[in-house]
């Protein structure tokens, strides 16, 4: 009789902690592109030579392995890996450039967890309207002049609302205090309840224990309004430091013109200014095109970058030619 009593027991137990299995699945994807590029002083025909180097000729580098699988009670999971040729391994071990898990339903919204490469609530919208033409000169010789944001890193919590209101999006981001490094928060709400009109604000904060000189705030403010084949944006990010010198306020205009389906011509200009008085505003501009067909999309800009260093040496002077090929399958 016991002997019957343990084996009823032992599989009431298996069939309390079992749970069902629930179909998913797991894709991968990439991107097949061929990418020219040039670097050069302006009103001259010679490459750029810095120690950052140039390539001539490059195609797309990271892939993105995705899962995802509905529960029964309606909650969606998904991951995501990114592999990226140029993230070498951290002191874990870990070659993925960003990774991270999202939980959503309707009724809840949508949780995310960044393992590595998570954004903040106000990093997702802080993209300049012209398209971060900075980020082409982020770490070559000669070149400052980087936009600056609140906290965007590892280990973050980022939670986007249900819906509210239509049109309306609200979204809010968390990281955890750490060692040297106090808690931070950022904020971001996005409307788009008015035909042809986007208009976002984001605030959050990068903060250092006990209120350290490096505390900073930054504050996004974006308005693009679309009408017919005409798009007109604007965007502001102002970067508050309790270091005066390192205050910053980005500036950006963009046009953009849609001749047909097919073709599409764009012009943009984006204004950084330092918090030290003597530095001089470092300017960047972008004229770009696209034609698409059949999947196929060939793209080219030329940009500009003016007095990237602050200074008006002329190693803040420099000029980009690309043109890009991609294939949509």
């Amino acid at each position: 009789m016991n002997n019957f009593k343990k084996i009823g027991l032992t599989a009431l137990a298996a069939s309390l902690v079992s749970t069902s299995v629930f179909a998913g699945e797991l894709t991968v994807s990439g991107s097949a592109g061929i990418n020219f590029e040039n670097y050069q002083a302006p009103n001259t025909s010679s490459n750029d030579t810095s120690s950052n180097g140039t390539k001539a000729f490059s195609m797309g580098n990271q892939i993105t392995f995705s899962g995802s699988g509905e529960l029964d009670n309606g909650m969606n999971i998904s991951l995501s890996f990114v592999i990226d040729e140029f993230d070498s391994p951290d002191t874990t071990g870990s070659v993925f450039d960003a990774h991270s898990v999202t939980i959503s339903s309707d009724a809840m919204g949508t949780l995310k967890f960044s393992g590595e490469g998570g954004s903040s609530a106000q990093n997702t919208i802080d993209g300049t309207a012209a398209g971060d033409i900075w980020d082409l000169w982020d770490g070559r010789d000669g070149a400052n002049s980087k936009a600056k944001n609140s906290n965007a890193t590892n280990n973050m919590f980022h939670y986007t609302l249900p819906t509210l209101v239509d049109g309306l999006a609200v979204s809010a981001s968390y990281v955890p205090a750490g060692s040297a490094d106090a808690s931070d928060t950022s904020y971001a709400v996005t409307y788009t309840g008015i035909e042809g009109l986007s208009a976002s604000y984001g605030t959050g904060s990068n903060d250092s224990p006990a209120g350290t000189a490096t505390d900073s705030d930054t504050e996004t403010m974006k308005l693009s309004y679309a009408y017919g084949p005409v798009t007109l944006a604007y965007s502001d990010t102002t970067h508050d430091s309790n270091t005066a010198t390192a205050d910053q306020d980005v500036t950006s205009l963009k046009l953009s013109y849609t001749v047909s389906d097919a073709i599409s011509i764009s012009y943009g200009e984006e204004d950084i200014a330092s918090g030290t008085t003597t530095d001089i505003d470092a300017k960047y501009s972008r004229l770009s095109a696209s034609y698409t067909a059949g999947g196929m999309t060939i793209s080219g800009n030329m940009s500009e970058m003016e007095n990237g260093t602050y200074t008006t040496a002329v190693a803040g002077d420099e000029e980009y030619y690309g043109l890009s090929l991609s294939f949509a399958f």
